[in-house]
Order: structure tokens, then C-alpha cells, then sequence
């Protein structure tokens, strides 16, 4: 698709406007990130040397069992409690529980754990998984999922208790089935202490690997089809990659499902291009799960936390599936930027879209587009739509989920989304409504800048880090916006996170 913006950006490029521009937001920006640093500087050191006065006091109290209970929870799940002045986070303690605890040294870090409850909480379940006080990944698993739900939304609520505005903060939207919802699942592979192979996670805030197959979150068809990898790996005498010694063949197997088309992506991840035997692998595999529509071969021979690699060889099939969304095909290779809950997704752009109020004659911005779903989705109904993304893999995807759909009346860029809106706001290009949906560290100061220049009737934010997104839209709410709606959506029900659509509008 012709980029219609390029031609006038190229010879504006220049212009003397464009270059008092850049020097004023530079100089701003500049600015802005030296006293940013002095403070963070500042905090730094600050917060060293409170950690290295706590951690001497914890040496002091390892071995020691003592009671506590639970104030609340923190970020990450974990219970808080007090003891001669020093703040504890413990795993599997829920608030107002009461119990006795134990400080241990475990892997050179000093730990608190539960021994015995004296008093549980009425949230508190069975939880459905061996692992959890292991794995680490689903942290609200013990807790009932009416009272996750509650707790998300008391969280949000929370977080935007200091930014201004009469707005409505909606019941979160929660699932009926909040099993096996994951269409992206992945596990790494090992050898034990007795030379047997092992497919699992890694234990929390570690590389060792926990053997377990039979995850509650990913999906069921992901879950078999690892466990015959395991297997297939004996008979054809593959060996898992080692860490520390760099040898072995097979790191991760990776996993996609469509939810709509049973599509299935296997992606086995190695260490080297070398694959003996792969031809066989492969066959026996498929002959296992014909439910397997490609299989492919990611390299990855970095010593990165990086699951998929830079090479990759179709092994069968297409190198990718296609899967339904909000009515739409989209075509999924390995690493795409696809979000993990097919099911509240649909719910999530809907609402995004919904907030949007889209007119057939507005002109819209899909920041950090990913392959380029929810612009898409959203093209139907305006006149069109401006799509950026950085990742390249991830815009050609978004070309051709587009030219899959006989959608024409979107436009895409393959750049930087602060590089892209600051010259749309140097070019005072025309935008009504700005959808973004940055990455967990949220958007940038110069992006934001450039937005409150471009001033677009509407902005919807999508965000999976409340934190950031609070930050971003105080930068919004002085920019001369206001906040009118916010819905959180559980998209990864037993953890703590979960995703949150705002709705701004200019003042």
C-alpha cells in the first residue's frame, strides 16, 4: 500500500520550520531527561543505602520463626507484614491472615515463608496448581476469582484516586471459564540432577527449571503437545540446551492456538541450525498431534532471558495460522505481537473502539500498532487510519492481515512512534483520534508533547501497566485533556495483572 503521507514529509524535510521545531522539543526534552536523571540519581543511592540497612537486619533474624499478620498485598502479590520494624513480603499470605513465619537465606537471597496459618482468610481457595508456591507466575491463584476481580478493581481505583475529573472507573469485565485461556504458551527444557529430561517453568526469580506439564493457564492442546516433545526428545537422543555449559540442542518449545480456527503453531527452539534427525522429529510429532497446522524452527544461540531467536526455518506447513478476531482474519507467525487472551480481547478492543465514538469521517492514529489489530478493527468505521510500529516483522504482518481483509483505507509505517507523531505535529498533521497501546514502560515525554500539539478530539489508551498509564495521563490532564471513562479488563485471570482502557477527551 502506497504511503500517501511520504512524498510531502521528504520534501518538507528541510524546512526551516521542522528544524525550530525539533531544536525547541529537543532542548525540552533534553531537560527534561537531565533533571529526571538527577533525581532518579539521587533516588538510587538513597535507596541502596536503605536496602543494605534492611538486609543487615534481616541477617540478624535468620532461622527465627515469629508470628505476623498481614496488612495487605503488594504489587507483586505477596503478603506485607511487620516485625520490629522491618517490612516483610511474604509469598502465600493473604491480608488479615495470621501466621508463623520463618526467615531463611534460599539461594543467597533472605526470604520470609509461612510454616503454619493460626488464622486464614475467607478469599482464600484451594489452589489448582502444585506449583504455586513455586512457579511464581500466577500469583492470585489462591484467592477466590470474584475477590481477584474485586481486588483489580479496588487496585485501579487506587491508582487514579489523585487524577482529577469526574470520570466512571467500570466493574472489571472478568471471564466465566478462567482456565487454559492462554493462546501463547511456552516452556523451557532441562536435564535433572539424575540425567532425566525435564519440561517445566523456571522457579521464581531463578533459571531452575521445575518440572510440570500441566500448566492451569496455558492452553490444554499446548500442555500435550509439550509432553510429547519430551518424549520424542529420548527417542531421537536430543539434549536440552545447558546454561551454563552452552551445550545441548533444544532451549523452549513454543507454542500458538487459535482460538476460532484450532490452528496450531509449534515453534521448537534451538541452540544451533544443527538438527539432526529433524526430518523424522517432525513426522513423528505431526503423526501424534495432526491437530498441528506449521511447525518451525526458531535459532536462538544468544545467552539473552529471550525465548524465540533471530533465524527461523518452516519445518511444515505455512510458518504461521490465522485466527478470528472481532470479526476479522488475522495471520499469527511466532512472534508476533498477538495478545495472550483471545476471548477478553474481543471484549478489550470492543470497548477501546466503543470509547472511540468513531465517525465516518475521522482520521485516526494507531500508535505502537503491533501487527496492526486494533486499527483494523477500527477501520470500518472512519475515513482512515494511520498505523505505526517499529518492530518490522510486526508491520509486515499488519500489511498483509490488511490485504487479507480488503482493508485499503489504512496506511502503515514501519518507524518509531515518537519519531512518527513528532513530525505529525511538526507538519500539523489532521488526527481526530489517537488509539495507543504502548509497552509495559508506557509512552515517552516527547510523544505525549506532540500530542498535546496535535490536540485529537479523542484519546484511547490501552495499557497492561496501570502504573505508566497513570503517569502518561498526568501529563494528559495538564496538557488540556480530561479523563471520561476507565475499564479494566481481566486478561490474565490467577496473576496479578490486567489491562485498562482509558478515555480522554479535550477539555
Amino acid at each position: 500500500m502506497e504511503n500517501k503521507y511520504s512524498k510531502s514529509k521528504e520534501q518538507n524535510r528541510r524546512s526551516n520550520e521542522r528544524k525550530s521545531y525539533n531544536k525547541f522539543n529537543d532542548n525540552k526534552t533534553q531537560s527534561f531527561k537531565k533533571n529526571n536523571q538527577k533525581r532518579s540519581d539521587a533516588y538510587a543511592m538513597e535507596k541502596a543505602k536503605t536496602n543494605r540497612l534492611e538486609f543487615e537486619k534481616f541477617q540478624k533474624l535468620e532461622g527465627k520463626t515469629f508470628k505476623v499478620t498481614c496488612k495487605e498485598l503488594d504489587e507483586a502479590g505477596k503478603g506485607i507484614a511487620f516485625y520490629q520494624g522491618l517490612q516483610l513480603h511474604i509469598p502465600n499470605l493473604l491480608p488479615n491472615e495470621e501466621a508463623d513465619v520463618k526467615v531463611e537465606k534460599y539461594r543467597g537471597k533472605i526470604d520470609v515463608r509461612v510454616i503454619h496459618y493460626e488464622k486464614t482468610s475467607p478469599i482464600r481457595v484451594k489452589c489448582r496448581c502444585d506449583l504455586f508456591n513455586i512457579c511464581g507466575g500466577c500469583q492470585y491463584q489462591h484467592i477466590s476469582y470474584a475477590d481477584q476481580l474485586r481486588m483489580k478493581n479496588e487496585y485501579i481505583a487506587n491508582k487514579f484516586k489523585d487524577l482529577r475529573g469526574n470520570y466512571a472507573i467500570y466493574p472489571i469485565i472478568g471471564m466465566d471459564d478462567f482456565d487454559h485461556y492462554r493462546c501463547k504458551n511456552q516452556m523451557v527444557y532441562g536435564v535433572n540432577k539424575n540425567g532425566s529430561i525435564i519440561a517445566g517453568f523456571y522457579e521464581e526469580d531463578t533459571h531452575k527449571i521445575v518440572n510440570y506439564e500441566d500448566c492451569m493457564i496455558q492452553d490444554l492442546t499446548a500442555n500435550k503437545i509439550m509432553k510429547t516433545v519430551k518424549k520424542l526428545m529420548l527417542k531421537y537422543n536430543i539434549i536440552p540446551f545447558n546454561e551454563d555449559s552452552e551445550l545441548g540442542l533444544l532451549r523452549h518449545v513454543f507454542v500458538r492456538v487459535g482460538k476460532h480456527s484450532k490452528e496450531v503453531l509449534v515453534a521448537l527452539v534451538t541452540a544451533s541450525e544443527i538438527f539432526p534427525g529433524r526430518k523424522d522429529f517432525v513426522k513423528d510429532l505431526r503423526k501424534e498431534h495432526p491437530e498441528i497446522t506449521t511447525i518451525i524452527q526458531s535459532v536462538n544461540e544468544t545467552t539473552t532471558s529471550m525465548v524465540l531467536g533471530d533465524k527461523e526455518r518452516v519445518l511444515y506447513g505455512d510458518g504461521y495460522i490465522t485466527d478470528t478476531l472481532c470479526g476479522l482474519k488475522f495471520q499469527i507467525s511466532a512472534t508476533s505481537f498477538y495478545q495472550v487472551n483471545p476471548i477478553q480481547t474481543e471484549h478489550l478492543y470492543s470497548k477501546a473502539i466503543e470509547f472511540a465514538g468513531l465517525k465516518s469521517t475521522d482520521v485516526v492514529l494507531d500508535a505502537y500498532s503491533g501487527i496492526g489489530t486494533i486499527g483494523l478493527i477500527a477501520s470500518s468505521r472512519c475515513k482512515e487510519v494511520i498505523s505505526v510500529e517499529l518492530n518490522k516483522q510486526a508491520f509486515k504482518d499488519a500489511i498483509r492481515n490488511a490485504k487479507i481483509n480488503g482493508i485499503k483505507n489504512t496506511y502503515f509505517y514501519n518507524a518509531d512512534a515518537t519519531e512518527f507523531i513528532k513530525e505529525m505535529a511538526e507538519e500539523k498533521t489532521h488526527l481526530d483520534v489517537l488509539l495507543m497501546d504502548p509497552p509495559r514502560s508506557g509512552s515517552t515525554e516527547e510523544f505525549l508533547y506532540s500530542v498535546s500539539k496535535l490536540q485529537p478530539r479523542k484519546i484511547v489508551y490501552i495499557s497492561c501497566n496501570v502504573e505508566t498509564q497513570v503517569r502518561d495521563l498526568k501529563y494528559l490532564l495538564r496538557a488540556g485533556y480530561q479523563i471520561k471513562k476507565v475499564q479494566p479488563v481481566d486478561m490474565f485471570p490467577s496473576t496479578k495483572h490486567c489491562e485498562n482502557v482509558v478515555l480522554l477527551e479535550k477539555r
